[in-house]
């Protein structure tokens, strides 16, 4: 079997309503090139779902277009049941959906706590005028958004470098961190894009655990990632992408052991 000739089972004419996010036969095109053709992906409510392919399958794009920092060629995102595919990442946000990088990026002269405080939604604070004439709303935002944010920090073992600049931080960390500032957010679909990547073995072990304690919240997670001993553990579910399109689908022992996966593994796929 090839990308091209596997095609997922169709989804049922009411699977919007029951998904957290739902892509339907997504294209992405630039200048020409195709990077993503046709390809479908569903995440059920409080599922964690693994989305794995060689490098340039494509999967980095897909998190792109699920995430609004790109617009498709084709094809459609919904998310609870709403037809987002033309939403900008703020939107998305709004409606739920947020998402980590595989190389995280925090403000690196701010402080960790400050860094934080940046993802907070919603703060009428952020308007001019509602400082003037609604001070004691601005207070009361800030207090909550510091309460939810030492909160956050302890969660993800942080608390201690709460002061201190995010420069100092080691990768694992930063991911850590990048992980707590999204949930400032409140999502209910987390995007993490190779948590695994550059991560000492015992921090990982805390980026896992953490991960597993937001899904039994009942958070929905579709995750990218290399390391297949990750994914396994985590994932009761995988979907597999080559050359920018569906591979295979099916459980992480199933998957691995699928001939096409291996081939597009094994086998130059770029």
């Amino acid at each position: 079997m090839t990308a091209e000739s596997f095609q997922p089972p169709a989804p049922p004419f009411n699977a919007a309503a029951t998904s957290a996010i739902e892509a339907r036969h997504l294209t992405k095109r630039f200048d020409g090139l195709t990077v993503v053709s046709d390809m479908s992906l569903t995440v059920g409510q409080g599922e964690m779902v693994g989305l794995i392919g060689p490098n340039g399958a494509g999967k980095t794009t897909m998190f792109n277009l699920l995430a609004g920092s790109l617009a498709p060629t084709a094809g459609e995102i919904w998310i609870a049941g709403r037809e987002v595919s033309g939403d900008p990442p703020e939107k998305r946000i709004a409606h739920g959906v947020a998402r980590t990088f595989q190389i995280p990026r925090p403000f690196a002269e701010m402080s960790v706590l400050e860094n934080l405080l940046v993802g907070a939604q919603k703060q009428h604070g952020e308007r001019l005028f509602a400082n003037f004439l609604t001070p004691g709303l601005v207070r009361r935002e800030e207090k909550t958004a510091l309460d939810k944010a030492h909160t956050l920090l302890d969660f993800v073992t942080l608390s201690r470098l709460a002061h201190e600049p995010a420069r100092v931080l080691s990768g694992g960390q930063r991911k850590l961190l990048e992980l707590a500032r999204v949930l400032m957010a409140d999502p209910q679909v987390i995007l993490l894009d190779e948590p695994a990547a550059g991560v000492n073995p015992a921090l990982l072990e805390v980026i896992i655990e953490r991960v597993v304690a937001l899904n039994e919240q009942g958070k929905s997670i579709l995750l990218i990632e290399h390391n297949m001993d990750m994914v396994s553990r985590l994932c009761s579910r995988v979907v597999a992408m080559a050359l920018g399109r569906p591979l295979a689908e099916g459980s992480p022992a199933d998957v691995a052991a699928n001939p096409a996966v291996i081939e597009a593994y094994l086998g130059g796929v770029a």
